[in-house]
């Protein structure tokens, strides 16, 4: 009998938020909603060694989007609950069978708006669709105004991986010139 310690790094090497990352993109693009991924799955495709268990987006929070976000949980099979905190703007979007958990928001912590996070943002592909992607330091400015301990936890982790890829982007520049 083979314990649960020996399967381990063979099972969490096959978990991938890939997945649902594509289908987020191929979803949101099919209806239009104009949203941002930010938080620990946007910086971990920055090269973050961070994990998470959701999908976090700043989207554009019109009575259009909300329509189109409606469309993007009936299409996934799932619902949007209503935020907890009303005040947050927070809409998640929640498919009970295999644990999908997408959270909509209409305001960021640290983010002037919609716009200039976006215009920062950069497109990352998942097959034929992709999905805006917020930038590093707007993550880190998000977590750091938001003040939780878990963003505080982060931190330190998204700096480094901030400085080390400036290192490198400021190397790969001085051999060009």
């Amino acid at each position: 009998m083979v314990g649960l310690a020996a399967l381990a790094p063979a099972i969490f090497q096959r978990m991938t938020a890939e997945p649902w990352l594509a289908l987020a993109a191929r979803t949101l693009a099919k209806h239009g909603l104009e949203a941002v991924l930010i938080g620990n799955a946007a910086a971990a495709l920055q090269g973050s060694p961070v994990t998470t268990v959701d999908l976090d987006f700043m989207f554009r929070k019109t009575p259009r989007n909300l329509t189109r976000l409606k469309r993007v949980a009936d299409e996934l099979g799932a619902v949007v609950l209503t935020p907890y905190y009303p005040a947050s703007g927070l809409y998640r979007v929640v498919r009970d069978r295999d644990g999908l958990q997408l959270d909509f928001m209409g305001r960021v912590d640290g983010v002037r708006s919609f716009e200039s996070l976006r215009s920062r943002a950069s497109e990352v592909r998942f097959g034929r669709a992709s999905l805006l992607v917020a930038s590093l330091p707007d993550i880190i400015k998000s977590k750091a105004a938001a003040g939780r301990p878990r963003d505080r936890a982060v931190l330190p982790v998204l700096r480094r991986t901030l400085r080390e890829r400036e290192a490198t982007e400021g190397k790969g520049k001085a051999a060009e010139g």
